[in-house]
């Protein structure tokens, strides 16, 4: 079996946002933050996405501000690579290739055309060693240049961000690890480490969590793993320094910041508050309480008007001066675990998964936004450890969007299993669903699958419990009258006391499967008939799924004792089974093809497949470490054109699946690639060259006035273009007036533009022209 190569596995949708610090540019207009492979610009007022700088390979792990120029920025990876973007508009300058896993990028005003990186010390991914290093940008006019030299700074330093900080504008660096602090000064080319003693056996934690400088004062502010801030002075000599302590935080201090002019020190952790020190006078602080879940990140704009914190429900909120939240940047939000499966809901083509404790998120895969809650439990959620409370486990969606059916349990420790069957009804005029129905206790014990017909003729939902039984719900018809619609059940069925494990329908909806324990049913949802029952190897069921399109005639099955089976639905026969562990089994909605996720030596991989073909159209080995046990076909806005067999599978839909980290992952060809690549603007200049709006117009200048100068030459040219189309005019429109060229230079220029030759029309022609341009 050949793997093929020209796919790749990436971060597309749903990547944590919350993995680094964020930046804040210096206008405060724009947030960048790392976003799996690529580095999100968010706008600061409006919340949007305005670019998608794609280039990296692998997980982006730092950004920052180029300090030369306030329109470019930094990006590092795992790739090996830091990457120079014009994130104004979204172009890729220059790539820098130091082939080392880069954990993060810091960078200093004082230290011009340098970077300072944490790589492994042994250049492997797995090393625990790890070296803060200066990496020396060689100036060069090629879009890809291999970086030569690096000169270790400090060793052994922490891979965390935000143990590592500048101070006093750059003229030393301090970094924590452990129980240990070390400052290392530029000019005297010396460094001092400080230690503290860990104080375990007084019930406290003094390990260093973060740092940050002030950037005025000598003066380093630590936070700890108990809850402390220590504000470190005097520390430019190994025996006098001093230290004083802040102690508001409960548990661990996650990220700490100074202010640019070094008047206030933020500070944040699990109590989800936001603390506003005074540098000056400790006693007095200010507070932002109740932002909704712990802050691992804290970054400041560099005119100080904006604040913004990172925090682990994969948010960013942004913050005034103030104290007062401006907007909420929500990313994908990711549990422990994903009790429901993976669904596309069928109106607005998004995801849908569990998202808050006790809700069902909503997010839009292409525009990687989330796009509502639906607070499904309708109870307040207990932040406590041991308190038992109603969870989210399975949801489903009627063909067209019109229905959601919920089932949400909590099981108490002193009582049963608590059950509730929720129905809920797409409402036009608020654009959400409405609670219509809720069933308590619809089964005896838990139920394992719930899926609707995907029939036209009726709306109906089935379930299937532990306790032996499944249940056929149906809506009612109130057209003809003024009640509203109303569900109920309409059949109880089973089959020899056996417990139901998963169900099917297929896709016209004329048959339902179910695979009770070992044996594989069908029956007839119109009759509730039961039509056959299927022979298989041994094992209990796992997973049911009907072939589509042209392979309809097919019922896909797996067991425990690690076998896929395919029956002919025609002849009611087993047409083929092979051995494989397989942990999940998806089909396609929109081919014939199915996707099998298969446990293999402590990762998964993947096959992709028609059940008429013996031969596997597409596979990946070692697709990710550990299981995967949820996976959805997504619709694409514009489909693919690939011609290469092994790629087809993905013209018309994309496959998300989701990792044993809760990592959101898809599937890039080279033909998507290869439509990203053209339609991004790329520009590659000197470095000596600063990339501004005003360069940019001069520029195109010149190209149309050698462009002229050929037709001039030229007695077949094509007659210059009306003014409408002028790219000159189109430049003064949409460059900002802070950046263009003189007046004078830009008004004979402008007029030029407005010129129609004398060979394509006549003075008056020309005279008539300026009449409708100028004003009034």
């Amino acid at each position: 079996m050949v793997e093929h190569t020209g796919i790749r596995v990436v971060h597309r949708g749903g990547s944590k946002i919350n993995f680094r610090e964020p930046v804040i540019t210096s206008d405060s207009r724009f947030l960048l933050c790392g976003s799996g492979e690529s580095v999100k610009v968010y706008s600061t007022s409006t919340e949007e996405c305005v670019h998608d700088l794609q280039g990296h390979t692998d997980l982006v792990t730092g950004v920052v501000l180029n300090p030369s120029n306030h329109l470019q920025a930094y990006s590092c990876s795992a790739d090996g690579t830091v990457r120079l973007w014009d994130f104004t508009d979204g172009i890729l300058i220059k790539t820098f290739i130091i082939r080392y896993h880069i954990f993060s990028i810091h960078v200093s005003e004082k230290h011009v055309g340098v970077l300072f990186v944490v790589v492994p010390m042994a250049n492997e991914k797995g090393s625990e060693l790890f070296q803060l290093v200066a990496v020396h940008l060689p100036r060069s006019g090629d879009p890809e240049v291999e970086v030569g030299e690096l000169s270790a700074v400090l060793c052994d330093v922490s891979p965390n961000p935000g143990a590592v900080s500048f101070g006093t504008g750059g003229e030393y660096i301090a970094a924590a690890k452990g129980l240990q602090l070390e400052v290392f000064f530029f000019k005297k080319q010396k460094s001092y480490r400080f230690s503290l003693k860990s104080g375990m056996n007084k019930g406290i934690n003094n390990s260093f969590t973060c740092i940050s400088c002030h950037p005025k004062e000598d003066c380093i502010a630590t936070g700890h793993a108990d809850g402390k801030i220590r504000l470190w002075r005097n520390f430019n000599q190994k025996k006098e320094y001093t230290y004083s302590t802040l102690h508001w935080h409960h548990n661990a201090v996650n990220t700490l910041r100074f202010t640019p002019e070094g008047t206030n020190l933020l500070s944040g952790g699990i109590e989800s508050v936001l603390v506003q020190w005074r540098y000056t006078q400790e006693n007095q602080k200010d507070f932002l309480p109740r932002l909704g879940a712990a802050i691992t990140h804290i970054a400041v704009s560099p005119d100080g008007s904006l604040f913004c914190t990172s925090h682990a429900d994969n948010k960013i909120t942004i913050i005034l001066s103030s104290v007062k939240v401006s907007a909420i940047i929500q990313g994908l939000v990711k549990d422990d675990c994903v009790r429901t499966d993976l669904m596309i809901d069928p109106r607005s083509k998004a995801l849908v998964l569990n998202g808050k404790p006790g809700h069902l998120q909503f997010y839009s895969l292409h525009r990687d936004k989330q796009l509502y809650n639906l607070d499904i439990v309708q109870q307040e959620y207990i932040h406590e450890q041991g308190v038992d409370q109603f969870q989210v486990v399975k949801a489903a969606f009627d063909t067209h969007g019109d229905w959601l059916a919920t089932v949400e349990e909590r099981r108490q420790k002193s009582s049963e299993l608590e059950i509730n069957l929720k129905l809920w009804s797409y409402d036009e005029q608020t654009q959400s669903f409405v609670l219509n129905t809720t069933v308590t206790a619809p089964h005896e014990d838990q139920i394992t699958a719930m899926c609707f017909s995907p029939s036209p003729e009726t709306t109906l939902l089935v379930t299937t419990s532990l306790d032996g039984h499944f249940k056929a719900w149906l809506l009612a018809d109130h057209s003809d009258t003024e009640e509203s619609a109303s569900w109920s059940c309409d059949f109880v069925g089973g089959y020899h006391l056996l417990k139901p494990g998963c169900c099917c329908f297929s896709a016209d909806g004329s048959l339902l499967a179910f695979g009770f324990q070992e044996v594989v049913t069908v029956w007839s949802p119109t009759s509730w008939e039961l039509l056959t029952t299927l022979s298989q190897p041994p094992g209990a069921v796992r997973d049911l799924c009907f072939g589509r399109l042209s392979c309809s005639k097919y019922l896909l099955g797996t067991s425990t004792k690690n076998q896929l089976c395919c029956w002919n639905l025609l002849t009611c026969s087993l047409e083929w089974n092979t051995p494989m562990d397989v942990s999940l089994l998806q089909a396609d909605p929109f081919s014939e093809n199915m996707a099998a996720f298969c446990s293999q030596s402590g990762s998964t991989d993947l096959f992709v497949f028609k059940p008429s073909e013996p031969r596997p159209l597409f596979s990946k080995k070692a697709l990710c470490t550990g299981k995967v046990e949820r996976a959805i076909f997504a619709p694409r806005d514009q489909m693919l054109e690939s011609s290469e067999e092994y790629s087809q599978w993905l013209n018309r839909s994309q496959l998300y699946f989701l990792t044993q980290h809760m990592d959101l992952m898809t599937f890039s060809t080279k033909t998507e690639e290869d439509r990203l690549l053209a339609s991004s603007k790329q520009l590659m200049v000197d470095d000596s060259v600063a990339i501004t709006p005003f360069y940019l117009l001069l520029g195109r200048h010149k190209q149309q006035q050698q462009e002229k100068q050929e037709l001039l030459t030229n007695p077949l040219a094509e007659r210059t273009p009306l003014p409408q189309g002028s790219i000159a005019i189109k430049e003064l429109l949409d460059t900002p007036a802070h950046v263009l060229p003189s007046a004078s230079f830009l008004c004979s220029m402008f007029v030029r533009s407005l010129l129609v030759s004398s060979s394509s029309a006549s003075c008056q022609d020309a005279m008539l022209t300026w009449g409708m341009l100028l004003p009034g």
